[in-house]
């Protein structure tokens, strides 16, 4: 018997649910060939604000969890994505007619196993004792910056996404990201992934629109921390940078790599987490 296909639903990920647009709005994403492949979301200013709403309200609430927490459920978000392989290979492939997919989710699995290792460690290599020459114990230790906005680029999707929102997130940051308007339906799955994951609602939230639309108002709300425009050409940053710093927030641009280098080793390391961290000085009088 002949049925009629279920074609498949793209939303936003915002406050851990899956939401459509507050403005109804729709656009047509197409595969490689370019064919039809899907309507994705178009967010308005309204979803953004309520996108950086969760983060904050969530944000808190992250940091306060302990390090092992954080690293068991980045770890649990490998494990996902390991379940969840064939269905993201072949949003890969559609989109991007790519042949190795199977290399991109590696990578991407390995990515989160390794940014889990780091949660209750890298504190300790960042953090120190200084010498100061009074009777004062004087110690450094990180803390998160808050909530962070991150512009993705559109090469290899999948891995540079996680190797832009994982590094912001084992720390206890908070993530507001903007998925590449030509390839957005590979991180809308990948929600799919967050979802039976552990990880707190507002924790992460991906957005698919318009960059020109949404980024202006991203970069000048107050509620974000920090900025990073990986996935905008140097060409168009400077009035973003300009909006960012009336509100004091921290700016930085992850490199820009090829396909294959977010794949590689050179996406990820401890300078990943350290741009999302501030360092607070604690002065402590020696006792007798």
């Amino acid at each position: 018997m002949s049925r009629t296909t279920v074609l498949k639903t793209y939303k936003l990920w915002i406050g851990g649910a899956f939401v459509r647009s507050e403005s109804g709005r729709a656009y047509t994403v197409r595969n490689a060939r370019g064919e039809f492949w899907a309507n994705a979301p178009q967010a308005s200013r309204k979803d953004l604000r309520d996108a950086v709403q969760a983060a904050r309200n969530a944000q808190s609430g992250w940091a306060k969890r302990t390090a092992y927490n954080r690293g068991q459920i980045l770890y649990r978000v490998a494990e996902m994505l390991e379940t969840r392989r064939a269905a993201m290979r072949d949003e890969l492939q559609a989109v991007l007619g790519v042949s190795d997919a199977d290399d991109e989710i590696d990578a991407s699995i390995d990515r989160w196993v390794y940014y889990a290792g780091w949660s209750d460690k890298f504190a300790a290599v960042l953090s120190s004792v200084n010498p100061v020459a009074m009777p004062m114990h004087n110690f450094t230790v990180p803390e998160p910056t808050g909530v962070v906005g991150i512009a993705c680029p559109s090469e290899a999707p999948l891995a540079s996404l996680t190797s832009l929102i994982a590094p912001a997130l084992v720390s206890g940051n908070t993530v507001v990201a903007l998925l590449p308007e030509d390839v957005p339906t590979v991180g809308l799955a990948f929600a799919e992934v967050l979802v039976t994951s552990d990880l707190p609602a507002g924790v992460v939230n991906l957005l698919s629109g318009s960059p020109r639309e949404l980024l202006p108002h991203l970069a000048a709300h107050r509620g974000v921390d920090a900025l990073n425009l990986c996935g905008i050409p140097e060409t168009e940053r400077t009035p973003l940078e300009q909006a960012a710093a009336e509100t004091i927030t921290r700016l930085h641009h992850s490199p820009c790599l090829t396909s294959h280098e977010w794949r590689s080793d050179a996406a990820q390391g401890l300078h990943w987490i350290e741009p999302y961290l501030e360092f607070k000085t604690v002065w402590h009088p020696l006792g007798r």
